[in-house]
Parts: C-alpha cells; sequence; structure tokens
C-alpha cells in the first residue's frame, strides 16, 4: 500500500475516512460496495494515482473508519449522495470521474441521476442501473420473485441478521462473502446465515485475496459490525418512495459497465436479458461499452485488479 495516504474529512455531518494517492490530476472516486471498505480499491488507487490521477476512496457511511450513525433512516440515498457531493466539494473539483462496485455502483447511479454535472464518466461495476417500477417498492418486488429467503428480504429485519453473523463469526462472513462463485439470486436458510453467500466455502484463500487481506477486512468489522452496512439494505423501499420525482430519468453520463461472467447479480433477475438487450442503452443513452469478464465472480476489482485498472484508464483518459 505504498504511498497510500489516509486522512479524516468532515462532510455532511459526519466524519469520514478517506484513503488517496495522487496530488495533482482529475479525481477519481471509488465507492466501494458490501461488505466492504476502501481497501476493495487498494490496487486501483496504487495503479491510476500512479498515471497521473488523483485517487481518492472513502469509506462510506457506517463502514469501517467512517462515522456509523446509529439510526436506519440515516443511511438513505439522499444522505449518501449528500457525503459524496461533500466529498467533492472538500477536494476543491468541479466533476470528478467515478468508479462504483456493488452498493456502491447504486450509489453511482444515484449521483448520475441527482448531480450530473458532478461526474465527467462513470465506471460501473457489477450492479447495472436498476430503473425505478412506479407500481412495486423495491424490497416488495425482490420478495415476488425470489421470495422471503432472498438475501436482501433477509436482511430487512433490524439486528436479526447481525445476530446470525455473529453466531459464525466476523472472519467466517468475510470469507464466505468474498471466496464466493455461486451465480444466480443468495437464498439464505430460514433463521440462520448458514452457509450464506457461498456453500462451497474454501478452507483455503483464492490467490488473489491474501491472509493479511482478509484480516484487515475482519479488523474493520470487529470494530464496526456490520449494521451500518446493512442499513443500506433497509432504506431500499424508502428510497423508493423518495424518487419517486425521478421516475423514467434517463442517465446521460459516459458510462462503461464491467461485470464478471459468473457474478451473482448478473445471474440474477433477468440482467442479462436487461444489458444485452437493449433496456439498459435506452436507460443510460450514453453507456459506451458493456464489458463481461471470463470466469471472473463478484468481487472483480479484487479478482481481477489489473484488468479492471486498466479498463478504468482506458475509458477516462478519453474525457
Amino acid at each position: 500500500m505504498e504511498r497510500i495516504e489516509h486522512r479524516t474529512v468532515e462532510v455532511n455531518g459526519i466524519k469520514m475516512h478517506i484513503a488517496e494517492k495522487g496530488k495533482e490530476g482529475p479525481v477519481v472516486l471509488f465507492l466501494h460496495g458490501f461488505p466492504e471498505l476502501w481497501y476493495s480499491w487498494r490496487h486501483q488507487i496504487a495503479a491510476l494515482g500512479s498515471l497521473g490521477y488523483r485517487a481518492v476512496a472513502p469509506d462510506l457511511r457506517g463502514y469501517g473508519d467512517t462515522d456509523v450513525p446509529s439510526s436506519i433512516s440515516s443511511y438513505t440515498c439522499f444522505h449518501v449522495v449528500g457525503d459524496i457531493v461533500s466529498l467533492i466539494d472538500l477536494l476543491g473539483v468541479e466533476q470528478v470521474f467515478l468508479v462504483g462496485h456493488d452498493m456502491g455502483a447504486i450509489i453511482g447511479w444515484y449521483l448520475c441521476m441527482f448531480r450530473p454535472e458532478r461526474i465527467k464518466a462513470y465506471v460501473c461495476l457489477s450492479v447495472p442501473f436498476l430503473h425505478r417500477n412506479p407500481k412495486i417498492r423495491t424490497v416488495d418486488g425482490m420478495r415476488a420473485v425470489y421470495g422471503d429467503d432472498y438475501y436482501i428480504c433477509r436482511f430487512q429485519e433490524p439486528g436479526e441478521m447481525e445476530a446470525q453473523m455473529a453466531e459464525v463469526g466476523t472472519t467466517y462472513v468475510m470469507k464466505n462473502i468474498l471466496t464466493t462463485r455461486k451465480t444466480g439470486p443468495p437464498i439464505f436458510p430460514k433463521g440462520e446465515y448458514g452457509t450464506g453467500f457461498n456453500p462451497d466455502t474454501p478452507d483455503n484463500l483464492p490467490s488473489w485475496l491474501t491472509e493479511d487481506d482478509l484480516a484487515y477486512f475482519v479488523s474493520k468489522f470487529e470494530k464496526t459490525g456490520f449494521t451500518g452496512g446493512l442499513n443500506y439494505y433497509r432504506n431500499f423501499n424508502l428510497n423508493w418512495e423518495l424518487t419517486a420525482p425521478w421516475t423514467g430519468v434517463k442517465i446521460k453520463v459516459p458510462v462503461k459497465f464491467i461485470t464478471g461472467e459468473l457474478d451473482m447479480v448478473y445471474t440474477s433477475f433477468n440482467l442479462k436479458e436487461y444489458i444485452h438487450g437493449g433496456g439498459f442503452k435506452e436507460d443510460v443513452p450514453n453507456l459506451e461499452e458493456v464489458i463481461i469478464q471470463k470466469g471472473v465472480a463478484h468481487f472483480n476489482n479484487q479478482e481481477a485488479e489489473e484488468e479492471i485498472s486498466n479498463y478504468i484508464y482506458e475509458f477516462i483518459m478519453k474525457f
């Protein structure tokens, strides 16, 4: 992690930890997913920071060394986008190149929707734009398709999933999630964490995830717990209500989308048809490229780190 610097800044009423490399050049802002941290972008920060860019990755609210507000309603799309806009202001720039993965990708779409003038271009990993269905709330729609045991449905009850994660332990949870290569929707057994996201959790870590990497994630989640990260999912229905004014909106920011062919998101909800059948391009008219990585699973920014860094660089250098 050579020359990656760390500091705490005040944004939108909270203290936020950011990691950064590069003092000059355009800002590339990285948004992590669940259950992740700035650390998920360690390779990309190093790569882009060495190529003349100012690479910045926060721990989002509720994660790592950033404040963890206690109320569930402090994790709406407005709160999190407010944090990021405040951070962009604090960095002293008008626009950033945005890169988001997993939940960070969803926040990225909200940013592009609410404040497109602040985003020069967006590299989105794993989660495509999910347009608002005015007829059914988000979690209700997921429950209708996959039932009560779909993981996002199981995340809804405050305290329940936290208790089940505590039973198996933080190390198991992190290893279980980060190593999953199971395609399709994650379905949890009733009333327990069980095998969680990965029924085939390996004894040994994959080559791209070291024991030190795992230990870093575990140390931070043992400090904060998982509640902050889970609260993002607990606001999906509220976000659906809050974003009613943006129903039917088109995302006009230039976008490059990258996902692994084994990604649990890509292989759920008929998203392949949406991504490749014209729906995605209709919602995001400036979608310039879609890349499906062969043999790569959900955490592509870590598993295929060099490839992802190169894809980001190739895209943003055009602007």
